[in-house]
């Protein structure tokens, strides 16, 4: 069994999923802060040189999961490890933030999509090798297609 803490807290106006945009075309451009605890600040000694981070968290306040099901941009069901759903087998979530500011333990964000007081499990710099066109989005455009051709 793995056994982890967290590292820090989030700082979010949102208070209840349902405040949280989802579905397509949904924009994460609220702003928040990392609150890193202070056993833990020396870890973050040089990352204001990165203009976005991966931000691995835990879904705390989910229960159960379910292998397949219907997210808010699609119709059809898919699974769950093809979706951003909550409710998955080890409940960790993931999201790239933009860094704004650093003040101390204190990481000033954009882009939080996670509850007020959600645990933060780990923070990485983001990093991709991957040009814009190779990179596939799966149901997900297809959904989009779909939903751009209603009228």
């Amino acid at each position: 069994m793995l056994s982890m803490q967290p590292i820090g807290y989030v700082r979010s106006p949102y208070h209840e999923t349902r405040e949280i945009p989802k579905g397509l075309g949904a924009k994460h451009e609220v702003e928040g802060v990392l609150e890193i605890r202070a056993e833990f600040e020396p870890g973050l000694t040089d990352i204001e040189g990165f203009s976005h981070l991966f931000v691995i968290w835990a879904f705390d306040r989910a229960e159960g999961f379910s292998l397949l099901g219907t997210p808010p941009s699609d119709d059809r069901p898919h699974g769950v490890f093809a979706t951003r759903s909550p409710r998955r087998p080890n409940p960790i979530g993931l999201t790239v933030v933009e860094l704004l500011s650093r003040e101390g333990a204190a990481l000033r964000v954009r882009g939080i999509d996670m509850l007020d007081g959600t645990p933060i499990l780990d923070i990485k710099p983001y990093l991709s090798n991957v040009p814009q066109e190779r990179l596939r989005r799966g149901w997900l455009a297809e959904a989009e297609a779909r939903s751009a051709a209603k009228p």
